[in-house]
């Protein structure tokens, strides 16, 4: 009997699952999947009387079941130990009979003490459905449940609850327009919803009623529709997109034969083909996901703000302030004043009032807005009228981001700008973005402002700017062609910008200086991160861009904006301090009137007394010598005086090779001196590598006597921090043998696959394409390597660039999330750049070098 119960079950759950892998309705698949384990537990119960109740709490009461979600129950009894015999056996029959449950013990006291102690679990006992057992105990347990909850109880839960719900989003993000997303507890999923009910129990201290079969989705929204708490249409919405995100979910856990809640690349190529969206046509799919993730947010988030103000907030109708004639305020809500119809106009200056005041709109403004741009028709906004009072939005003293957030939460700001609905839910897997391209658009306008607060260099620069309008419309377009076509979106762009803001009455000046914002907004970290900011011709052609200190200001602060809103581990202080060097230099030639060459020698302080003083072994002549024997004024920026009479000392001791250790911001310096040889920079990348480190950037020096300085910035691979020092004898060793050509590094570095092969099948899932670009420089050929990164890197590319005869002098290395983008200064054998004839040859060499890689 036992194994034909098991049997039958594990048919009957096959069947549905399989049924289900065919994209059926989500909550109709859940309640079956929920009924069929409830129908098992009783039939496994059989008709024994017991002392204790047993029921379904989570997902499972709520029939919301996903396929492999824990099969959570509770057995209730006034005393455990009285029934622990009868509710062991009846455990150990469920697992025998394949019901793989997990079970809680509860009994009255546990009310008062998960109370106080363990919101999650207390919030569970509020969800169950009676399964089998005593029916007396069970609603004796609710009716105890329900009278704890006194005025104070329900106020410090409903705390508790939005703290929690910012640690989650803290933990999981709390955007809904995350790129990979976690199904059930990133903003936008299932959890938001499930929290919303949580506070309306508590609020209206009453259950929802299990005892019929609906979903607790379907009987909530229910409620809220009888109480005319929220709109028919609302609820209609919240039902659809409650019903897409469980079956992503549901899918997630079929595909993954686990319970998996993540919702990455991969994952999302194989869910929308089930959808029936082929990987060309993944974007309109994952816009359709991203659509349903902000309703079901922006819906809690309103009903969370209600249950706060409801619970905390009483002020009299007397308290309420007239901001015009459609709209009033009381306390930091915002209403309508009577029931006429809004136009854009009226909708546009709501969210100015909602922007000055940092206020909010009631459920009734907020419905009316949405309702309105689900249907709008374009041609009925009123354009003059409408940009009035967009532009005043733009000129908030503060709050413009937040405001510009919730106009695109609600539908306002795509229909004001069509421009910008393409824009919305688009993604671009592959590069280091962690949001959708609107999303990120409208962070990185939130974090410029986030600098008004800061007494930083950027919080300086910002505060001192005094029209900031047109550095927030460089942000909002920066990235609006993205959707035509990402390669050269800058270009597309600042025409598109020009046409917006001529529709929109904006002067031919002010439309300039916007377009070249769009324009040049990637060529500041561009320059910053890939080329050598002490190389006079980089310096020239930056500074020649601009026609004012403003302009450099502007796209100073538009570049930290965009980077800092596109991952949170992609604002580093190294690329702060780069871009502050590229800042502090072009403004010193601006304000100065100066070219590269002229600030970098008026600039430089190596002067022989100053470096001699540091070591009582070298004079000043020999100084002299050292500095000139360097054909790159770069040495002298780059380091110190007490740095340069170190390589000197070491030079002069006549050492093989010499490594030496610094301590620079969030970085551990790396400087070895030896005799140059063709693949020495490759072996030294080599020793890198097998030492678990990466490369931030390396700068080659060379005396005319063929001895090099090669120094490094690096972190470990592992902890992304500084390296431990007790690594450093061993890194030394390793630089010892693998110049003397004692270390075998082409076995070595073979050997990091087997090493981390894990942690790189987890951190480099990209498999894009390799792309390699030739720029002409007076001195050298710059060659920039974009790729998808890869442990030993560097070591494969420069080998490759060392067996094709190229010498490399200077290297920068960016690594973005998983993607690389490195530069490299080159010369051929002879001293000479490349020739452009041979660029198709080396371009397809390395690339072939690098597809092996991959």
């Amino acid at each position: 009997m036992k194994s034909e119960i098991k049997q039958i079950f594990q048919a009957r759950r096959d069947e549905l699952f399989a049924a289900y892998s065919k994209q059926a309705d989500a909550l109709r698949f859940s309640k079956e999947y929920s009924l069929l384990i409830e129908e098992f537990i009783r039939a496994v119960a059989g008709n024994e009387k017991y002392n204790f109740a047993v029921a379904s709490s989570g997902s499972f009461s709520r029939r919301e079941f996903s396929p492999y979600s824990d099969i959570d129950i509770i057995i209730i009894a006034e005393s455990i130990d009285e029934n622990a015999k009868e509710i062991s056996e009846l455990v150990t029959r469920f697992w025998d009979n394949g019901l793989e449950i997990s079970h809680t013990l509860r009994d009255l006291s546990d009310i008062q003490k998960y109370m106080l102690s363990d919101l999650h679990t207390f919030t569970q006992f509020f969800e169950t459905r009676y399964l089998l057992g005593s029916k007396k105990v069970y609603t004796l347990w609710n009716e105890v449940l329900i009278n704890t909850l006194n005025e104070d109880i329900k106020a410090d839960l409903l705390k508790r609850l939005i703290g929690d719900t910012e640690e989650r989003y803290k933990k999981y993000g709390n955007s809904p327009k995350m790129l990979e997303p976690n199904i059930k507890f990133s903003a936008g999923g299932l959890r938001d919803l499930q929290t919303v009910e949580w506070m309306y129990i508590f609020s209206r201290k009453e259950l929802f009623d299990k005892q019929q079969e609906a979903t607790q989705i379907e009987t909530f929204l229910s409620i809220l529709k009888a109480n005319k708490v929220s709109s028919v249409d609302e609820c209609s919405r919240v039902l659809s997109s409650y019903k897409l995100v469980l079956s992503v979910r549901n899918l997630l856990h079929l595909e993954a034969k686990q319970k998996n809640d993540r919702f990455e690349f991969s994952e999302q190529i194989r869910i929308a083909k089930i959808f029936g969206f082929e990987e060309d046509a993944l974007i309109d799919f994952m816009r359709i996901y991203f659509n349903a993730a902000v309703i079901l947010n922006r819906f809690s988030k309103s009903m969370i703000k209600k249950f706060h103000d409801d619970t905390f907030v009483s002020l009299p109708a007397s308290l309420s302030i007239k901001l015009d004639d459609d709209f009033e305020m009381k306390g930091r809500v915002i209403s309508m004043r009577n029931s006429s119809p809004l136009t854009m106009s009226d909708i546009l200056r709501a969210f100015y009032y909602r922007g000055l005041h940092s206020a909010r709109f009631d459920e009734a403004l907020r419905s009316h807005i949405v309702d309105k741009f689900e249907t709008i028709d374009r041609h009925h906004i009123q354009e003059s009228e409408s940009s009035v009072f967009f532009r005043e939005i733009l000129r908030l003293p503060s709050n413009v981001g937040g405001t510009l957030y919730v106009m695109n939460e609600l539908g306002a700001l795509s229909a004001f700008m069509p421009e910008f609905k393409d824009l919305n839910g688009f993604l671009q897997h592959g590069v280091y973005h962690s949001y959708t391209a609107d999303e990120h658009t409208l962070i990185a306008i939130q974090n410029v402002e986030k600098l008004a607060n800061e007494n930083s260099h950027l919080g300086r620069i910002f505060n001192k700017l005094k029209d900031k309008e047109k550095l927030f419309l460089g942000l909002l377009l920066h990235d609006i062609a993205k959707p035509i076509n990402i390669s050269g979106h800058e270009i597309i762009g600042a025409e598109l910008a020009s046409s917006i803001m001529y529709r929109m009455g904006y002067s031919e000046a002010e439309i300039n200086t916007v377009s070249f914002l769009v324009y040049h907004h990637l060529i500041m970290e561009q320059t910053a991160f890939r080329r050598n900011l002490n190389d006079p011709e980089t310096l020239n052609n930056f500074t020649s861009r601009f026609s004012s200190i403003e302009e450099l200001e502007q796209l100073y602060l538009l570049t930290y904006a965009d980077l800092s809103a596109v991952n949170p581990v992609v604002w580093t202080s190294w690329k702060s301090e780069l871009l502050a060097e590229l800042y502090r230099k072009t403004r010193a030639m601006l304000e100065e009137k100066i070219s590269g060459e002229e600030l970098l020698y008026s600039t430089t302080f190596a002067v022989p007394k100053e470096i001699s003083k540091f070591s009582p072994n070298i004079s000043e002549e020999t100084v002299q010598d050292h500095i000139e024997s360097i054909d790159d004024i770069a040495y002298s920026h780059h380091f110190g005086a007490e740095e340069i009479a170190r390589h000197i000392e070491e030079i002069n001791k006549g050492s093989v090779v010499s490594v030496l250790f610094s301590d620079p911001n969030g970085y551990t310096g790396i400087t070895v001196i030896t005799k140059d040889f063709p693949s020495l920079l490759s072996k030294l990348c080599g020793v890198l590598a097998i030492n678990d480190i990466n490369i931030h950037d390396a700068k080659i020096f060379t005396r005319k006597d063929g001895i090099v300085i090669d120094t490094f910035n690096v972190t470990d691979f592992s902890s992304h921090k500084k390296l431990d020092k007790e690594k450093f004898p061993k890194i030394e060793e390793d630089m010892n043998l693998a110049v003397r050509g004692l270390l075998q590094l082409g076995t070595e570095v073979a050997l990091l696959k087997s090493k981390w092969w894990r942690i790189e099948n987890k951190l480099f899932k990209k498999k894009g394409n390799v792309k390699v670009a030739f720029e002409n420089h007076e001195r050298y050929t710059i060659i920039d390597v974009h790729s998808p990164d890869r442990l030993g890197f560097l070591y494969h590319v420069t080998s490759k660039m060392n067996e094709l005869g190229l010498n490399i002098f200077f290297a920068k290395i960016s690594t973005q999330g998983d993607e690389i983008v490195d530069a490299f200064y080159v010369l051929d054998r002879n001293g000479k750049k490349i020739s452009p004839n041979d660029y198709e040859f080396v371009k397809n060499e390395i690339t072939s070098a690098i597809d092996k890689l991959l």
